[in-house]
This record gives C-alpha cells, sequence and structure tokens, in this order.
C-alpha cells in the first residue's frame, strides 16, 4: 500500500481527486473515495522557460491550494499517479508517493 498526496488549487480539486479515485485511489476496505484534505498556502517562482497555470515568469506567487492525502493499492499507484498529472492543471504538479508498512495486528 502507498499514501499519496498531492496539492491543488481549489479551480481543480474535485476534478483531479475524480481522476485519482478513478484510477483506485482511496479505496479502503468497503469504502471508496477516502481522502484527508487541508487548505494552505503553497508559494513558487516560475523560471525562465515555464509555463506556469498561475503567476508570471520570475514573479514570487503564493496561492491557496489544498493538500489531499489518500492510500493507493500496490498494483494501483502507477495508474493513480498517471491520472493525477493528467488531470492537474500546473505544468509540473507537486506531489509525494510514501510506502506504507504491512504491520501484523
Amino acid at each position: 500500500m502507498y499514501k499519496l498526496c498531492f496539492f491543488v488549487p481549489e479551480s481543480h480539486l474535485q476534478t483531479v481527486k475524480s481522476a485519482v479515485f478513478a484510477a483506485g485511489g482511496g479505496l479502503i476496505g468497503a469504502y471508496d473515495s477516502c481522502c484527508w484534505q487541508t487548505l494552505g498556502l503553497g508559494q513558487f517562482r516560475p523560471l525562465s522557460g515555464s509555463q506556469p497555470y498561475i503567476g508570471q515568469s520570475g514573479q514570487l506567487e503564493q496561492v491557496q491550494e489544498w493538500k489531499v492525502e489518500l492510500v493507493v493499492a500496490d498494483g494501483l499507484i502507477q495508474s493513480a499517479v498517471k491520472a493525477l498529472l493528467q488531470a492537474h492543471p500546473y505544468e509540473t504538479p507537486a506531489y509525494e508517493v510514501w510506502r506504507l508498512a504491512d504491520l501484523p495486528v
């Protein structure tokens, strides 16, 4: 099992979540579309040659973004990340993939 975290502006929050859920992310037992999300402030400066969705090249930007966290089964992680990247509006979306330990209970 993996934990997938990504950061997305509110304008695309539901679109990106839906794409990741459709790829199999957020499935826990008999529940689907499971995630945790928190609102925060992202910061970046587009460099020369970039094509930013938000902002201007060379200018520091601060944007409200949602951090979304969910689990993804081993065999679905590549599909979930691919869906995230295809649905996300940013040229280079920020995301994290963490391998989770399987602890006996």
